[in-house]
């Protein structure tokens, strides 16, 4: 069923939107992830522009992020301390973000340098996942009876500013945690995503915390942030289709219920290795993209 988007000015079928909102919702409710990695490049697919696509992916991602956060609420397992720290960094770094935004709109390159970023962004931190996941399964089946191995001192803990997050178990500086959410702001802003793909690993590898608090902790301030970020997306630029977000939001509603269940099923180290190979495969379909010739060409004439 084709359906004409009028923001971005192009017909799509409204079921394979629906299916790309619940492919994202099941990986947020599954990683922790806002998902706006994986649904801003399947916008680019199926002919979405640029600009409009990390405009509007974020309302999807705030519907996701809130039927999964719901999910974890009930079984406890959400730093709200922390989720309020990250969420203050974030709100400062969407803000800062949103300017570079206009600033490359303006310049005509945005298009071009928000793909960039993606193939960049996930080229590294899913090879880092990676190899970090390989390690830590092997770490595991090393130990008699899998046990996870102790928290090790951090840097992150000789830092002025300690706070203590309970929930967590940890008494750390805020300021990493401020550092962590300012740069997935600007990220959200700038690369219409929510986040989780950068945030999970800083939380779980850079501030120490326990896995089982990491993905509702990080869906909690992915909620606020990519929401403040759709409102200003929409006020400055006017790129949100009201429309797509709406079948994008049905699809992840639903889809995040059911991968909270997957995820709850699964070994984090398992959760982390899959996501790091989703990363990696968006990154190479984008990078092949971008060096593929054009389906069309264009030439000025005299």
């Amino acid at each position: 069923m084709q359906i004409f988007l009028p923001i971005a000015e192009v017909s799509v079928n409204a079921f394979t939107l629906l299916g790309i909102g619940g492919i994202v919702g099941v990986l947020s409710g599954m990683f922790g992830v806002g998902g706006g990695f994986l649904i801003t490049p399947l916008l680019f697919f199926v002919g979405i522009p640029p600009a409009v696509a990390v405009a509007t992916s974020a309302n999807q991602i705030v519907a996701s992020s809130v039927s999964g956060v719901l999910a974890h609420f009930k079984r406890k397992t959400v730093d709200l301390k922390m989720g309020l720290v990250l969420l203050g960094g974030g709100l400062v770094g969407s803000a800062i973000g949103i300017q570079i935004f206009n600033m490359l709109k303006a310049m005509g390159q945005v298009d071009l340098l928000v793909t960039l970023c993606y193939v960049v962004f996930l080229g590294i931190i899913g090879f880092l996942m990676l190899i970090e996941s390989i390690r830590a399964i092997k770490r595991a089946k090393g130990r008699p009876g899998g046990r996870p191995e102790r928290k090790k001192h951090l840097w992150v803990h000789n830092l002025p500013l300690k706070m203590k997050f309970r929930a967590s178990g940890l008494y750390i500086s805020a300021i990493p945690p401020i550092a962590v959410g300012m740069m997935v702001g600007m990220l959200g802003a700038v690369m219409g995503v929510g986040g989780g793909f950068i945030m999970v690993p800083a939380m779980i590898y850079l501030l120490g915390m326990p896995t089982k608090v990491v993905i509702g902790t990080s869906l909690f301030q992915i909620i606020f942030t990519a929401g403040f970020t759709t409102l200003l997306h929409a006020y400055t630029n006017h790129t949100v289709d009201v429309l797509l977000a709406f079948l994008l939001l049905v699809g992840g509603v639903i889809g995040a219920q059911i991968g909270t269940q997957i995820g709850l099923k699964m070994k984090a180290e398992q959760l982390r290795i899959w996501l790091a190979l989703l990363v990696l495969a968006v990154c190479l379909k984008l990078g092949f993209d971008l060096l593929l010739p054009p389906k069309e060409l264009y030439s000025l004439g005299a």
